[in-house]
């Protein structure tokens, strides 16, 4: 199982950037999938997610209206649009699966994630 993450890298503020995980050995449509983020001297923490259950998507509050979380399942694929970048925004991004379709309760606890996970994908936002 692998997952790959790409399209990081140095943005200026306002500007925009597509993440993309690209999944091998793991159908991402079988289970919860989120994107996670680490920044210097701070804790692993929830990004968004999707429940492959229901659809539902979940988005950290800072992120929310400027974020968007989806899903190819014919590329076997999980994308993160992010918009309107802020310097804040600067941190390693990766990408996850859990080991059911629901997300785990809380969904931004990185510590619940207990499936698959990318090896990340710098996101440096700076004027």
């Amino acid at each position: 199982v692998q997952l790959v993450e790409s399209g990081g890298g140095l943005v200026q503020p306002g500007q925009s950037l597509r993440l993309s995980c690209a999944a091998s050995g793991v159908t991402l449509a079988d289970y919860a999938v989120g994107w996670f983020r680490q920044a210097p001297g701070k804790g692993r923490e929830g990004v968004s997610s999707i429940n492959s259950s229901n659809g539902r998507t979940y988005y950290a509050d800072d992120v929310k209206g400027r974020f968007t979380i989806s899903r190819d399942d014919v590329q076997n694929t999980l994308f993160l649009q992010m918009n309107n970048l802020k310097p804040e925004d600067t941190a390693i991004y990766y990408c996850a699966t859990y080991q059911y379709q629901a997300v785990p309760a809380p969904w931004y606890s990185a510590r619940w994630w207990n499936g698959h996970w990318g090896r990340g994908t710098q996101v440096t936002v700076s004027s």
